[in-house]
Order: structure tokens, then C-alpha cells, then sequence
């Protein structure tokens, strides 16, 4: 249905012209799905913009064919593509908070589509949407469907991008990370609705996400992509059975679960390249413990190793058969010891509830209230992690931003937040100034929560300006530029707008500011959701060291259990804005007592069996 022939895209930038996709061959049939796997800034999200000719206004196509059912794409006038964009391909964007327009109403843009690419007009177009938002899990669809977008939860957000998508019914389906922000029942139940629709309508789906689990439960096919080239392609068991390529091993080794619990994960050292640059080699080279001399100077070529299997790797040329090979990777640094905790909790929340004002009529007079967290309380000690899990719009981020004081101005405020047995609720100024000092936020959403106008660097060094008055810029650079390394980032980035990274790469950026200013506590909302698995095992082994040498405490609020089940000491399971359960990660995870707990576990995708 899709066949991708040699595809090249370049994009121009200020340090030269970036060779985002470099050769690119994939052939998608009809009814498949096709997963596309790799790490942040592979190319893996451009492939999918230019697929839909989106390419951002520095981007060309320089070479290659994009054939849908024997249609060259590329020769059609823009007229003909309006047509096809959304009507037969159809594309769930990376981040609904940039994808959907602010100023709309979520049900208007529904309708947009709708009406675009259907005959439906009027109140059967309107019915339309109301039934695809009840069908991706929005409660109360005939309310919120003229909400903004601004009054939805990340997750929220991301089923109405999805409604909006899969309302036309197209013949093919791009996912660009369809289920990053959505916990796990609704990701169950979304990624079973697109398992209906390609049976009833035998859609195509090019599965772009770095959740190898969804791809082990949904796939037919995957391919891994690594800087602008396919590295592996095979059929998903055979993938995860035994993957080939050394990038595909290291990847698998550094999922977080239970087992690898008390130590380093076993992430991938260094970053994808800088694709300004001309290769000589093997891109991986590099980073791969197992590389040969010649690797560095010759460049594989994708070689098939059987009918339904191809590698890009020497350790594989001039073989007849798929050689049996494992690859070492570095020796992982010993864990330091644990930090001692501290009988007293470092933060104590007693009886949290939070209202929004419901405002009405023309002058938006206040007409009651809606409590989206009631009676909630919970303690953290330094030195430990409390995740706090459950559905999107249970109150997890609404809790978490209360309680690093955003919410001051905009809702009603209950109960008591102690950090060192100051009560956060009733500081202000110097001493609500000092306090700040102590704790952070790593938000959820990268790209909303970095100004577009500064430099990475201006970002970052705003903190430490604010906050850590006795820094001098000197030593404030040192510290930045120390930071970059932590989290992955290269130093000239720190030159960068926010703009000129991609998602991944976004979050590592809102992690070194939350951890710009040294603070005891962190709120992580969602820290990893947008990152691919080396990366997050870089930033788990990141947060893992920090807390161990520093004594950093964490509110670790996200809906992978897997990281659940790695990183946290405690959990607390949220569910409509109270908490229902609670307790050592170990209890709770393996011996749960509350059906909604169960429902929560029952729903997580796991790898298939070896």
C-alpha cells in the first residue's frame, strides 16, 4: 500500500545542512501494521512528515518516491495532496498541545475534518464527533466537546487528536507516538480500537513510538531507524525473540522492570550523531562495543539474512546465515551506597483538595466549583520515590503542581503541603522564594514549558539566576554545561532554540533545568514519556545517582509501570482525584487489593516471550 523508495530529506540549519533521512526503503501492505522503532532524532518522526509533505519550511525532499497503492505522492500538486493528507492518509501528531489550535474549540476542529473528508454536515457531522470522543475515552463527550483544549489533560489531549484523525477513516494511518501521554487502560483501549478498525477496514499503520512493549503486542513488522538509516528490519518475533543488530540488543537491555531493580541500567553511552556531518563508516560505530577496526571506515549495507530479515552491520557481511551474536557492553558502574533516610518526612501532604472555579454567562461569573483532587495525603522521605499512578485526569498533575505552588491564582486550595515542616501553602515572597530553591517540577509537556524566544542555554541559566543569586556566570556556564552532559545533550546545543530539538531531546532539556538549581525535591510529571528506551535508561540511571548521592527525594508521577516497578519505593494509585491505594511499590504492584489497582496492572503491555 506504502512503498518508500530511497527516500533522502535534508533540512537547512544555522550549522549546515542536516541529512535527516538518508536512503530511506520501507514497503507497508495493506491491513499491516508496521512499527518504526529507534531513538530521538533518528528520523523516525520525519519520515512521517514526509510521508504527509509537512516537512517544516527548512525541508526538502531530495531524492526518492513515496508510492501510495502505485501513486507517486511526491509528483502531486498540493490541491491533489490536500485531499489525500487526512482523507486516505491519515496522522496522529507527536504532541497534541502544538497540534491542536489553541483558540478552537476541540468539537470545531473535530468538525474540520469531519466535514472536510466526509459527506457528514451540521448535526449528523456533530454526532460524528461526539461518537469518536466517547470511542477514545473522553468522559462526558457531549460536555467537552466544546471545551478548549487548554481545559484537557495531556492525556485528555491526545485522544481528541486521535478522535480527529480516526473520525475520517482513512485507507492509512501514520501514529506518531499515539499513546505517549496516555496511561495504560486508555492506551489498552486505544490501541484495541485501531486493531478493530484495520479489521473492518484492512487500514495500513505505520507505528512510530519507543514503547517496545506496544510494538511487541500490536506489530506485524519492525524496523529500527538510526541516524537517517534503517539498521534492522524483521517480523516482531523474530525481533524480540533474537534481535541482530547490536543497537537492537543494547536497546532491549535497557528496558526498566523489576528485575533490574538496585542497578544501572544498561544504557547506550553518547547520542545519536549530528547529522550535518559526512559518514565514513557504520553510524553506530561509536557508541557499539563490539565494533571491528573496519567499522569506522566502511559503511554496511543493508543485507538481507533471510526472506523476512535485514541488517545493517559488518558483523553480518559475507554470512550465509544470521550468526549467533551477543555484544558486550561496557561493565556498569557500581551502584553508590544508598543515602540514609531520615525519620522525618522531607514532604508531608495532609488533606490536599484542589477546585477549579466553573465560570459562566458573558461576564464569567463563577457558578460553582469542580474538585479535581479531594482529601489527599502522602509522605516522602529524603532519598526515596513516590509514583503516583493512574488514569489521565485523576488529579496526578493537578496534585503536583499545587503542590510546587502553580496553582495559587487559579484554584482554591485546601489542606497542607510541609516541606522541612514548613507548611508551602502559606509562604510568600523571600521565604516562598527559599523554598522554591528545594523543590522543582519537571513538566509533562516539553515543548509548552520552554519559551521558543531563548536559547537553551538562557533557559536553563533563568534558574540559576533567580535562584542561585551567589553564582557567578562563570560558574554558572560550568554548571550548565556539566548539566549537558548529565542528561545527554551536546554542549553546542546549549546554543540552540528549543525549536531545533525534537521531542526526546526536549524532555532532557526540561530535566537539566529542573535539576539546574540543586533542589531536595523533585515533581517528575511524566519525566520519560516522551523519551525512547536508551535515553530514559540514561535519565533512570541519572535520577537513580542523584538521589543516591545527593539525598534527592521524588513525586514520581507517570502511568509506565515498568518504571513504577524500577524506580519507586512507594506507590499511590490515584483514581477521580482521591487516592484508593496505597503503599510499598512491592505490595502493591504484586499484591493488590483494590479492583481499580487490578484493572490499572491488568492493562500494562508487556514484551512477548522469548
Amino acid at each position: 500500500m506504502i512503498d518508500i523508495q530511497e527516500l533522502k530529506v535534508s533540512l537547512d540549519a544555522e550549522s549546515g545542512v542536516v541529512h535527516a533521512i538518508d536512503g530511506l526503503r520501507l514497503a507497508i501492505r495493506r491491513g499491516e501494521t508496521f512499527a518504526l522503532v529507534g531513538e530521538s532524532g533518528c528520523g523516525k518522526s520525519m519520515t512521517a512528515l514526509a510521508l504527509m509533505r509537512l516537512l517544516p519550511e527548512n525541508g526538502r525532499i531530495t531524492a526518492g518516491r513515496i508510492e501510495l497503492e502505485g501513486a507517486d505522492t511526491l509528483a502531486l500538486p498540493e490541491r491533489e495532496m490536500r485531499a489525500v493528507r487526512g482523507g486516505r492518509i491519515g496522522m496522529i501528531f507527536q504532541e497534541p498541545s502544538t497540534s491542536l489550535n489553541p483558540v478552537m474549540k476541540v468539537g470545531d476542529q473535530l468538525l474540520e475534518a469531519i466535514e472536510t473528508h466526509t459527506p457528514l454536515r451540521g448535526a449528523a457531522a456533530r454526532a460524528k464527533a461526539i461518537e469518536w470522543l466517547q470511542r477514545v475515552g473522553i468522559p462526558e463527550p457531549e460536555r467537552r466537546i466544546d471545551d478548549y483544549p487548554f481545559r484537557m489533560s495531556g492525556g485528555q489531549k491526545q485522544r481528541v487528536m486521535i478522535a480527529m484523525t480516526l473520525a475520517t477513516e482513512p485507507d492509512f494511518l501514520i501514529a506518531d507516538e499515539p499513546t505517549t501521554a496516555l496511561d495504560v487502560t486508555i492506551q489498552k483501549q486505544i490501541l484495541d480500537l485501531l486493531r478493530d478498525l484495520q479489521r473492518e477496514q484492512g487500514m495500513g499503520l505505520l507505528l512510530i513510538t519507543h514503547d517496545l512493549a506496544v510494538v511487541s503486542g500490536m506489530a506485524q513488522r519492525v524496523a529500527l531507524m538510526y541516524a537517517g538509516q534503517i539498521v534492522e528490519v524483521a517480523t516482531a518475533d523474530e525481533f524480540f525473540r533474537a534481535p541482530k543488530h547490536p543497537y537492537a540488543q543494547a536497546l532491549l537491555r535497557a528496558l526498566p522492570d523489576a528485575d533490574r531493580r538496585g542497578e544501572p541500567l544498561a544504557a547506550i553511552a553518547g547520542t545519536v550523531p549530528a547529522m550535518t556531518q559526512v559518514f565514513t563508516g557504520c553510524r553506530f560505530a561509536p557508541r557499539c562495543a563490539s565494533a571491528l577496526p573496519h567499522c569506522a571506515t566502511t559503511a554496511p549495507a543493508l543485507d538481507a539474512l533471510s526472506p523476512t530479515r535485514s541488517v545493517r552491520c559488518l558483523l553480518y557481511a559475507g554470512s550465509d546465515k544470521s550468526p549467533e551474536v551477543v555484544v558486550p557492553l561496557p561493565p556498569l558502574p557500581a551502584a553508590p551506597a544508598a543515602a540514609s533516610s531520615a525519620a522525618s518526612s522531607l514532604l508531608e501532604v495532609k488533606g490536599l483538595t484542589v477546585r477549579f472555579p466553573i465560570r459562566k454567562g458573558l461576564l464569567q461569573r463563577v457558578a460553582g466549583h469542580f474538585e479535581a483532587v479531594s482529601e489527599v495525603s502522602f509522605s516522602i522521605t529524603p532519598g526515596r520515590t513516590l509514583a503516583l499512578v493512574g488514569e489521565s485526569g485523576c488529579g496526578k498533575t493537578t496534585s503536583g503542581k499545587a503542590i510546587v505552588q502553580l496553582l495559587r491564582n487559579q484554584a482554591e486550595i485546601e489542606g497542607q503541603a510541609l516541606l522541612g515542616g514548613k507548611n508551602l501553602f502559606a509562604l510568600d515572597g523571600d521565604a516562598l522564594t527559599a523554598a522554591r530553591r528545594d523543590i522543582q517540577i519537571i513538566f509533562q509537556d516539553p515543548y509548552a514549558s520552554l519559551n521558543p524566544r531563548m536559547r537553551v542555554f538562557e533557559i536553563l541559566e533563568e534558574g540559576l539566576t533567580a535562584l542561585r543569586p551567589e553564582m557567578d556566570a562563570p560558574a554558572r556556564r560550568q554548571r550548565l554545561e556539566q548539566l549537558a552532559d548529565q542528561v545527554g545533550l551536546r554542549r553546542e546545543g546549549l546554543e540552540r532554540y528549543p525549536h531545533e530539538f525534537s521531542g526526546g531531546q526536549r524532555q532532557r532539556i526540561a530535566i537539566a533545568r529542573a535539576l539546574a538549581v540543586q533542589p531536595k525535591l523533585i515533581v517528575c510529571d511524566e519525566p520519560t514519556s516522551a523519551l525512547d528506551v536508551s535515553v530514559q535508561a540514561q535519565i533512570l540511571n541519572l535520577l537513580e545517582q542523584l538521589q543516591r548521592e545527593l539525598g534527592l527525594a521524588y513525586l514520581f508521577i507517570t502511568h509506565n509501570i515498568g518504571v513504577v516497578e524500577y524506580i519507586a519505593d512507594a506507590v499511590a494509585v490515584m483514581r477521580a482525584g482521591r487516592i484508593v491505594e496505597q503503599g510499598a511499590a512491592a505490595d502493591v504492584l504484586d499484591r493488590p487489593v483494590h479492583d481499580y489497582t487490578r484493572t490499572l496492572l491488568a492493562a500494562v503491555p508487556r514484551l512477548r516471550a522469548a
